[in-house]
């Protein structure tokens, strides 16, 4: 039988926070409430917040011997997650967002699940919701496979081997072995880490009992700046990685070139330039915008138990912010690398 210090092994808790005066008290108090009898601390990453957090998560570290401050002056996550990590006291390693809610037997499932599956990286699902008409029509985009693309950690999935992890429960030394977070990158560091993971020979594991609360944006310019930069960063990531990313990625930068040829043509139509069999021939390129404007339209239709239209046309148009950002994101990323592009939308509203 397991001693209780092996069943219930230390750990530490890396949040990485930047600007999130509104979301900083739920996400730590859900972190201290962890019903785990293993040691615990929650390590804060502060960036150089301009909104009060700061100043909130010292008062909260003043108060409450658990928790400890380690600052990082660059808006970078991958290396607040390194310094977090490095700077972890215990062997397991929880990474928390500032815009998520841990159910109270979070970490005692999945610790229970990482000690059961011998995985380096568990995850669970990433359970969206908002307040309001906006960030509640982003959050059913975010839990929707139309709204991402299908990613096993949004919902629908059994448990089983995955190809990445929704924040992750890992094994420091794991971490450790194979480099930590690639700090050359400002998006898609958790998918990159756990391909290195599963390349090192490691397993990644989805457990669905695991639920997280995520708050997303919750305005039209942080959305799009937001799925831009997620976009530019996956479109890097295919510059280093090729053919090892998921074919899913490649529909909405598909849907952004077949637009942008389809505007070239109807203007090439209308000033008598392409005419014809050759226009014929040309106009393939409308069905990807036509068939995307039809199941936008459908969307205005598929009424849910309550729903009025001013919710469902929210909702349509999310979610051609979402593909058409992303999407321009992912074109920009491949053709000419990510550079220094980041994620402005927790600094402009």
């Amino acid at each position: 039988m397991a001693s209780p210090a092996s069943a219930h092994p230390g750990v530490s808790y890396v949040m990485p926070v930047y600007n999130e005066a509104a979301y900083i008290d739920d996400a730590i108090e859900s972190v201290l409430a962890q019903q785990y009898p293993g040691e615990r601390e929650l390590v804060v990453v502060l960036g150089p917040s301009t909104d009060g957090t700061t100043e909130r998560v010292t008062e909260r570290a003043a108060a409450d011997e658990r928790i400890r401050i380690v600052t990082n002056d660059a808006l970078s996550i991958p290396l607040s997650l390194n310094l977090g990590i490095r700077a972890a006291a215990h062997d397991i390693i929880v990474r928390v967002d500032a815009h998520t809610e841990l159910p109270t037997d979070y970490t005692l499932v999945g610790v229970a699940t990482l000690l059961r599956t011998s995985a380096a990286s568990v995850g669970g699902l990433m359970v969206a919701t908002g307040r309001g008409r906006l960030q509640s029509a982003i959050a059913r985009a975010y839990n929707s496979r139309l709204g991402l693309g299908g990613g096993a950690y949004h919902g629908g999935a059994s448990e089983g081997p995955a190809e990445s992890a929704y924040l992750g429960i890992m094994r420091r030394e794991a971490l450790l072995a194979v480099g930590l977070y690639d700090e050359g990158l400002k998006r898609g560091e958790d998918w990159e880490l756990n391909q290195r993971l599963r390349e090192a020979g490691h397993l990644v594991w989805l457990d669905p009992s695991l639920q997280v609360t995520y708050w997303p944006r919750d305005t039209w310019g942080k959305l799009a700046r937001q799925f831009t930069a997620t976009g530019i960063w996956r479109g890097e990531l295919v510059r280093r990685l090729g053919a090892r990313n998921s074919l899913r990625y490649f529909a909405p930068p598909a849907l952004v070139l077949s637009s942008a040829l389809s505007l070239a043509l109807m203007a090439l139509e209308v000033t008598g330039l392409v005419t014809g069999p050759v226009a014929w021939l040309l106009s393939v390129v409308y069905l990807g915008p036509v068939l995307y404007a039809v199941l936008l339209t459908t969307l205005l239709f598929v009424r849910a138990t309550g729903e009025r239209f001013a919710d469902r046309a929210t909702f349509a148009a999310v979610i051609a912010v979402m593909h058409y950002s992303w999407g321009a994101g992912f074109v920009r990323g491949v053709a000419l690398g990510a550079r220094d592009a980041v994620d402005r939308s927790r600094i402009e509203s």
